[in-house]
């Protein structure tokens, strides 16, 4: 989730456009709409995108660590038991927010930090260790968002050591190409910065699934303006959901001047609200029908300051909206501000847990 999301809820009201400026660049990269395309013919020996969005399955995003500027700064360090405990509770994946950005040179070669890699490294594999699936990300790449023309080659040559890195990976690791376009990153170049990039993981990963998100803050309404090479069949559409905002930001202070006027606002599982859930998700089934492509609902939580009971409906409200249509899913997030688990007493929300896997070992104990 992006630190400052009032952005996201003006986006719900506005709409932007933008210019495309080209600009040369070292990466080689194909502007067709099917780079390198991955045909079903050459799919014997791997599952596809659907076949590995199933795997992602009921997923929880290991937020506030890596995304921040170093690990830490926003109070959360991942450690090894929250794995366990999270493989334990009955997820199935993880997914990974990391700013490379953060950690990769200025100028030529762009070299990505070797000790930053090995602790990237590590947290993959104690997932994988544990039968979890992982989507590994690019995440808070602010100057991209502000200055993206300046900052394409330097995005796509993170990627393309990303890929090179990884490329011998199990097919449970899945590329997230970048969290949340925004600001000045519109829909117009970030459809083709998307195609660039996915063309630049080609080279090494001919075969891995790589999930693509939405311009405007990873929103389902941007959907319909999202441009996937047609022939590469082994994408996922990802998207996000904190409908409606005022309920899931209250009091989120990052999120805009006015969210301590929100505290108080409810979700009710009124006839209205499940109606609202469903309309948004039912067109997000329809372009994924459209289009054949499989979704991950990427994001959605409600931040703590909201109401207990609220929180668990809108919560196993949105998990089911999702699991109805078909969509993998991962929850915001483990354990800071919307978090599933309270790190200082070491023990589940289990409201929470309840509404996100009802059947979990955990909720017994």
């Amino acid at each position: 989730m992006y630190r400052i999301k009032f952005t996201l809820f003006l986006a719900t009201i506005f709409s932007t456009t933008g210019i495309f400026i080209t600009c040369s660049s070292s990466i080689p990269v194909n502007t067709d709409n099917d780079p390198n395309p991955v045909e079903a013919a050459d799919q014997d020996n791997f599952r596809d995108a659907f076949e590995i969005n199933r795997t992602l399955g009921k997923g929880v995003n290991l937020g506030n660590a890596l995304e921040a500027p170093s690990e830490g700064d926003w109070g959360m360090v991942i450690e090894e038991h929250f794995i366990d405990l999270i493989q334990k509770a009955g997820f199935q994946s993880v997914r990974i927010p990391v700013r490379w950005n953060a950690h990769a040179g200025n100028s030529q070669p762009y070299t990505i930090n070797v000790a930053f890699f090995d602790r990237v490294d590590e947290i993959i594999q104690w997932s994988l260790d544990r039968g979890l699936a992982v989507m590994l990300n690019i995440h808070h790449y602010n100057e991209l968002m502000q200055q993206p023309q300046q900052h394409r080659e330097r995005f796509l040559k993170i990627w393309d050591q990303i890929a090179t890195h990884y490329k011998d990976y199990p097919e449970q690791l899945v590329f997230e190409i970048l969290n949340e376009p925004h600001d000045n990153l519109t829909h117009i170049l970030w459809n083709t910065y998307l195609k660039e990039a996915i063309n630049v993981v080609r080279q090494t990963n001919t075969r891995r699934v790589i999930a693509i998100g939405t311009a405007n803050w990873g929103g389902f309404g941007t959907l319909q303006q999202l441009e996937l090479p047609m022939h590469d069949r082994q994408l996922i559409a990802t998207v996000h959901y904190y409908n409606p905002f005022q309920f899931t930001h209250q009091g989120a202070s990052w999120a805009g001047p006015d969210t301590d006027n929100w505290l108080g606002t409810t979700w009710d599982g009124t006839p209205e609200e499940f109606n609202e859930v469903n309309r948004d998700f039912d067109s997000v089934s329809a372009w994924a029908q459209t289009n054949n492509r499989p979704v991950h609902l990427g994001e959605f939580g409600a931040f703590s300051t909201a109401d207990e009971d609220s929180r668990q409906r809108w919560t196993a409200a949105i998990r089911e909206a999702a699991e109805n249509r078909g969509f993998s899913w991962a929850y915001w997030e483990f354990g800071a501000g919307f978090g599933i688990y309270d790190r200082n007493a070491n023990q589940w929300h289990k409201h929470l847990l309840e509404a996100l896997i009802p059947e979990s070992p955990e909720l017994g104990k």
